[in-house]
């Protein structure tokens, strides 16, 4: 079955749609720890308070957790909500600390996750302090067009003896 141009015009914009539905479906490696409910929705879930833990891909032993609010609803039910840009995290050492082998950047994002259908992202920066021997992560939420200052911040100490390598 061939197309018509005309039909292969009014076909675009579902075929666009339907690309970036697709293409907001990958979501970071995380864990849920938990959840609590603050809104009570009649249809749909509730509005929430989730907690995630997130494994640092590049640095063995340390585990950051995430609060963020994750909207409820028919909208969010469909994935179609844009949750508040709010986050708070907190990183800590969850084992021996060890580096792959690879040094790090000196600012690196280490994930990032939508948190609306196209235009927001929830994001973790990994940022070394050589001079303390400490790592940073920053968390905080972008757009397209314009992010948001609200943002949280924590770090964790490298055991002496362990240097951080760096790029």
């Amino acid at each position: 079955m061939t197309l018509t141009k005309s039909s292969r015009q009014r076909l675009k914009p579902y075929a666009f749609g339907l690309a970036l539905l697709l293409s907001a479906c990958g979501w970071a490696s995380s864990e849920e720890i938990g959840a609590v409910d603050t809104v009570f929705k009649f249809i749909g879930p509730d509005h929430k308070i989730v907690v995630d833990a997130y494994d640092d891909p590049k640095v063995s032993g340390v585990t950051c957790y995430v609060s963020r609010a994750k909207t409820g609803g028919l909208k969010g039910a469909f994935g179609l909500a844009e949750d508040k840009a709010e986050a708070s995290i907190a990183c800590r050492q969850t084992g021996p600390i060890s580096f792959q082998g690879k040094p790090l950047d000196r600012q690196e994002e280490m994930f990032s996750e939508r948190i609306s259908l196209v235009f927001k992202k929830l994001r973790v920066i990994r940022m070394v302090d050589a001079k303390r021997n400490t790592l940073v992560y920053l968390t905080y939420s972008d757009r397209l067009i314009e992010g948001s200052p609200q943002n949280s911040v924590t770090a964790v100490p490298v055991p002496a003896g362990t240097v951080i390598p760096v790029k």
